[in-house]
């Protein structure tokens, strides 16, 4: 199952991804926004990565006008490794090498377009591990000092 979040700037994004997630047969749970209305995206961006460290999702996917603010939000819950991510080759190397259980961008960053590839590149591609795994625990660890 896939996590979602966006504030108002992301929400148009969002329902794009939700019909292309449909499209695919793949399950989500959206953790909101559920309207154009102004929001704070810290609240959906928790909740989503609250229900991927839980094992409730097994990744998530988050959305506000940049990226940036909410993936913030995200890495603020222990055990989450949230990419923002622009380009395709920053999401295939934010799985691969980072193991990132998390894609963020900005819905006036990316259009819906390269939002689709994005998705469909952080979905299909499995982390390498071997020395990566060493980084990333290395990365994780960080979080006990």
């Amino acid at each position: 199952m896939i996590a979602l979040g966006s504030d108002h700037a992301g929400f148009d994004l969002k329902q794009e991804i939700i019909a292309y997630l449909k499209e695919k047969g793949l399950e989500y749970k959206d953790f909101g926004t559920f309207s154009r209305e102004s929001c704070d995206y810290p609240d959906f961006g928790e909740a989503a990565a609250r229900a991927v460290v839980s094992g409730e999702c097994e990744r998530g996917i988050l959305i506000c006008g940049t990226g940036i603010g909410i993936s913030m939000a995200a890495n603020k819950v222990r055990g989450i490794r949230c990419a923002s991510c622009s380009d395709c080759f920053s999401a295939e190397m934010a799985r691969l090498h980072n193991n990132a259980n998390m894609l963020a961008f900005g819905a006036r960053v990316v259009g819906g377009g390269l939002a689709l590839k994005l998705v469909e590149i952080f979905l299909n591609t499995e982390f390498e591990g071997g020395r990566h795994g060493r980084r990333v625990g290395k990365i994780m660890a960080i979080e006990d000092r």
